[in-house]
């Protein structure tokens, strides 16, 4: 029997992971899309009157099972993938695309929800209802409701095109970088190296039948090596092969991919009357429109680029000093970085990590959210999980109800792509009176606890971690009756509020000392390790913020123009980042064939948010600064406008009824040293 043809019979209706084979998931898709369309038969062909419950809230509890399955099935697929996975999603994709169209092209379910917001102002309809409707009639007219019949057969191939041109642009980034593997076979060449990152390499050769050292292009191996190597060549080869992920033309090549997402999304803005792929996306932010983000990513730019070239400057005279290296290339970047810090504050990755063995950074992320919203996370073995490196928790509030449960993956593995990422498995919403509660779960790739040693994080690690469970408390406390208003379901300007501004409390004193402790001794973090945290939290910002807005504006580079005539990705490349450079350019490497964030993610058109979201982040956490980092009063308001609120209303409305105010970007200047405080 197929498990996933019927609801889960499970502890809070968890996946039973362990019970579902590959071969079930195309029998299941096929069948949910099935139910699915039986479902909007049923809404189109109801004789009443249109009414937002017969039509509105009935399309958006439609579909149930098949979004179950899908938020299954595509987690898998970047977190514990297999060749197998991979071949089903090339299936499955077109399928889903197929039966996104059927409906957002379905004339009569259009005709109905149309009448319903027609008369919107006389339906007296709450704020989240509202919002809803307005959201669902923009997801027909935005998707091409209103287009005449040619050219609603022409998005359909469009959108088909696209979900199988992105799937593959992820699968050839994913195989890239399982296929190279540098292995060392003098311990000469690690010279540097700190003996936790080399026990690791052993051991990772080890797991392979070799006897050497192995470095890979997952960050936990990657990183290190290009931060303490001293053998410049080697951090070169290791660059230039993480540089050119996808730019080899050969079979694994994403430049044709690359040029064919743009001018399909291209064509499809066009079709539905917009002028660029960007005008089309940035309706629905904050941003509004793509010259509000050039603008924002100029003016920026203005403000960092000096104290970037500043910087760069003095990166050059260490080398120089140190090795007397004339011209710094980008193998260069993290290895003088880490001197000219540790010459500067005597504080670097090795000085710290002692203090942050993940299990106590986890506990700590724990205990903040138990001192600012009243969670418990309580470790559980009662529920399935994907991968036996898997952490399951049931989270309850300070009245002791069910809140969520929460999955945790942090290493690195064959399966999984690189990076961190915050998903669910199931949404929050209400139904019938019982508020059905979300399974959300973070994945990271952050470094493996050896035979001798825990997993130590570098203090990068440990701010991904408190970014990621950021985004996690944004989907645990969600509390709308609307799946598709529910958590992170809001603008993507926005969204990295929740996780960006958690990193905060990684730099004050008052969070460090509840879980940074010796993994060894016990001993709290020192106060002169505080301090030097504190005070190099702006080492290097004009260069980190240079580096960002590079990626929004290759980003708009991309979306923000007419691609038609582009037949050269890398060119495209050079001629965005002409204003950010500092580093000269290597001419086989290439961002844009790995830049899975826009050309796999949900980030076209929208990279900027990231920055976008740093100067709301900066703003509200001045807020907590000025109260107090623990202060309930301010925490709550946070939680009840921003966490809990998902897309119910319009995000400044809600951040506004947070602060009292607009955000001012000076605080985010202020914070990150490129103004006086």
């Amino acid at each position: 029997m197929n498990i996933l043809f019927g609801k889960f019979n499970t502890p809070f209706c968890t996946a039973p992971f362990s019970k579902i084979k590959n071969e079930d998931f195309l029998p299941a898709f096929k069948n949910a899309i099935e139910t699915a369309k039986q479902e909007i038969d049923f809404i189109v062909k109801n004789s009443e009157e249109p009414n937002f419950i017969n039509t509105i809230e009935a399309l958006e509890f439609s579909g149930e099972q098949l979004d179950r399955i899908s938020s299954l099935f595509f987690n898998l697929n970047s977190a514990e993938t297999n060749d197998e996975i991979q071949k089903i999603a090339q299936e499955v994709s077109p399928l889903l695309s197929e039966f996104s169209n059927d409906i957002t092209l379905n004339k009569d379910l259009f005709k109905r929800v149309k009448a319903v917001y027609e008369i919107k102002d006389n339906l007296n309809l709450t704020t989240e209802q509202d919002r809803l409707l307005e959201k669902k009639y923009k997801s027909f007219s935005r998707n091409g409701a209103n287009l005449p019949e040619d050219k609603k057969l022409k998005l359909r191939e469009i959108d088909k095109e696209l979900s199988k041109l992105k799937l593959t642009f992820g699968e050839n980034v994913l195989a890239e970088t399982n296929k190279f593997e540098l292995h060392i076979t003098n311990e000469n060449d690690l010279s540097g190296l700190p003996e936790g990152a080399k026990e690791a390499a052993k051991q990772l050769a080890e797991s392979k039948g070799e006897n050497s050292w192995l470095i890979t292009l997952d960050y936990p191996s990657y990183i290190p090596f290009m931060t303490y190597a001293d053998n410049r060549e080697l951090r070169k080869k290791l660059a230039i092969a993480f540089g050119a992920k996808g730019f080899k033309n050969d079979t694994l090549d994403n430049q044709d991919n690359v040029l064919q997402i743009t001018k399909l999304r291209h064509k499809r803005a066009n079709l539905l009357g917009y002028k660029t792929h960007a005008h089309f996306v940035l309706e629905e932010r904050m941003a509004k429109n793509p010259d509000t983000v050039q603008t924002f990513l100029n003016d920026l730019l203005e403000k960092a680029k000096p104290a970037a070239e500043r910087e760069f400057i003095n990166l050059q005279n260490i080398a120089k000093e140190l090795d007397g290296i004339d011209q710094l290339q980008k193998w260069d970047s993290a290895y003088y970085s880490e001197k000219l810090k540790q010459k500067l504050f005597d504080l670097g990755d090795e000085k710290l990590k002692p203090y942050f063995k993940l299990e106590n950074v986890v506990n700590g992320v724990f205990i903040i959210a138990k001192k600012l919203y009243g969670l418990q996370f309580e470790e559980i073995d009662t529920i399935d999980k994907y991968h036996e490196d898997v952490l399951t928790y049931k989270v309850i509030n300070d009245k002791g109800e069910f809140v969520s449960i929460f999955y945790a993956d942090f290493f690195p593995r064959p399966g999984k792509r690189n990076g961190a990422w915050m998903t669910s498995y199931k949404p929050q919403f209400i139904k019938n009176g019982e508020n059905s509660r979300p399974h959300i779960s973070i994945v990271c790739n952050f470094t493996k606890p050896t035979k001798t040693k825990p997993s130590l994080l570098t203090f990068n690690e440990v701010t991904t971690l408190f970014h990621e469970f950021g985004h996690a408390l944004h989907g645990m406390l969600a509390n709308t009756t609307y799946p598709s208003l529910s958590g992170t379901n809001v603008f993507w300007d926005f969204v990295e509020l929740p996780s960006q501004i958690l990193e905060n409390w990684c730099y004050e004193k008052e969070a460090l000392e509840l879980f940074a402790t010796h993994y060894e001794t016990g001993e709290v973090i020192p106060m002169d390790l505080i301090t030097k945290i504190k005070e190099s939290s702006t080492f290097h910002e004009g260069m980190q913020t240079l580096r960002q807005l590079s990626f929004g504006l290759l980003d708009m580079s991309w979306h923000g123009q007419d691609p038609t005539d582009i037949d050269d990705v890398k060119a495209v490349e050079r001629r965005a980042f002409k204003n950010t450079q500092l580093y000269p350019d290597v001419k086989t490497n290439c961002m844009s064939t790995s830049f899975s964030h826009i050309f796999q993610g949900g980030y076209s058109s929208g990279y900027y948010s990231y920055k976008w979201a740093e100067v709301l982040d900066a703003d509200a956490f001045e807020f907590f600064k000025e109260q107090g980092i623990f202060n309930k009063s301010v925490a709550q308001k946070f939680k009840d406008n921003v966490l809990s609120k998902g897309d119910t209303e319009d995000p400044m409305t809600l951040y506004k009824r947070f602060r009292g105010k607009e955000p001012q970007a000076e605080a985010l200047l202020r914070r990150a040293g490129l103004i006086e405080k």
